[in-house]
């Protein structure tokens, strides 16, 4: 019997020692809410101006606009180079040099040869002339007959075979001043000149080294245009669609991620890149680069703008329910104010009339630590 009467005791207490804790509960709660006639700490920010932009983001790389590779239209040894990378350089610059000596001795060799011909054609011109006088000759006596018809017939064959031996040269020597203009152009060849204004930015060639170009023509550098930059920025199939030629575009790169370089899209590539089942097109823009800072290969991070506000009032989207905003009065109340609205992002809400720069705006969930630091206090309070 008394140890049933214990174990009633030891009931009561913990049945009271749980009251007392729900009581303090009870307590801190209602001083959070109702101490000093206050509700908890509202979570507000001031209405700004800034600029609000819907963006559809990329990574791009840097590439020339404009380069061409400079390649030997001829086979020999590379005697010279008069280049280094990264030099500028004009159209018709004297870039490179193969050892001539090969297309020399060919171009004095049919030089001589057509000089033979042309001996040789002025020969015929008057062995063409002797036959034309033995042929008019030859008429003139048969008109008196005085001559057979025999030599008649002679006269008039050896001047027709005159006539065919010239045109048969005249075309031999037409084909060779033909291979004389293809062994100058293969000279020519062996002298490398810039096709263009540009940067020298690779060369693969070496000083020395055999180039043989009989079935394709040997890379010897590549010159491009810096001065225009272009981006190609691979943009993935969900997003490809929200695209427009014409569109706003700036982008950063890794070693200046501050400056924003303003562009607009130009063309979107048809064929995508599918890399591990990925598929990523290419979106293209160019970029003026003056100033030389953009350099080809560099990563680009890339904002393709959808829409955008510059300059305008904002507040965060998290105050805005139903065009509508909790407002701070003079003396710190919420009021609720409708507002008119414009573009948005994940971030901020454009308002185009109902609050001023500066209001206190009330964001929908309250500031959790005021809220805690607030309890706490009451808390002690009720322990003193």
């Amino acid at each position: 019997m008394a140890s049933a009467t214990r174990a009633g005791h030891r009931w009561l207490k913990w049945v009271g020692f749980l009251s007392v804790l729900c009581a303090i509960a009870f307590a801190v709660i209602w001083y959070a809410r109702n101490a000093n006639g206050n509700e908890p700490a509202l979570n507000t920010v001031a209405v700004s101006r800034g600029d609000i932009q819907n963006l559809v983001s990329a990574t791009g790389m840097l590439e020339p606009s404009d380069y061409v590779d400079v390649g030997a239209q001829v086979s020999g040894q590379l005697e010279l180079i008069h280049v280094r990378v990264g030099q500028p350089v004009s159209t018709g610059d004297l870039l490179a040099e193969i050892d001539p000596t090969v297309y020399v001795a060919k171009v004095d060799a049919t030089r001589a040869q057509l000089k033979n011909q042309q001996a040789q054609l002025a020969d015929r011109k008057a062995q063409l002339r002797l036959a034309e006088i033995q042929f008019q000759r030859q008429q003139n006596l048969w008109r008196e007959d005085a001559t057979t018809r025999e030599s008649l017939q002679t006269a008039e064959a050896s001047l027709a075979s005159a006539r065919a031996q010239l045109a048969m040269l005249e075309a031999q020597i037409e084909q060779t001043s033909s291979t004389l203009r293809a062994e100058e152009a293969n000279l020519g060849y062996a002298r490398i000149y810039a096709p263009m204004d540009g940067t020298v930015v690779s060369i693969e060639a070496r000083q020395g080294q055999t180039l043989n170009a009989s079935q394709t023509a040997p890379l010897l550098m590549r010159i491009a245009n810096l001065s225009t930059m272009r981006v190609r920025a691979q943009v993935s199939e969900a997003d490809v669609g929200k695209l427009q030629p014409a569109m706003r575009v700036y982008f950063t790169t890794l070693g200046d991620a501050e400056q924003k370089l303003y562009g607009e899209l130009q063309y979107i590539e048809p064929t995508p890149e599918v890399t591990n089942n990925v598929v990523l097109y290419n979106a293209l823009f160019t970029v003026d680069n003056q100033e030389g800072r953009l350099l080809p290969q560099m990563t680009a991070q890339v904002f393709f703008i959808q829409d955008e506000a510059l300059n305008v009032l904002r507040v965060p989207v998290s105050a805005v329910a139903r065009n509508q905003v909790k407002v701070l009065d003079a003396k710190g109340q919420p009021q609720i104010r409708d507002i008119e609205t414009g573009i948005s992002n994940r971030v901020y809400v454009e308002v185009r009339s109902g609050v001023s720069e500066g209001d206190q705006v009330v964001l929908a969930n309250r500031d959790p630590r005021a809220a805690q630091g607030e309890g706490r206090s009451a808390f002690r309070g009720m322990l003193r």
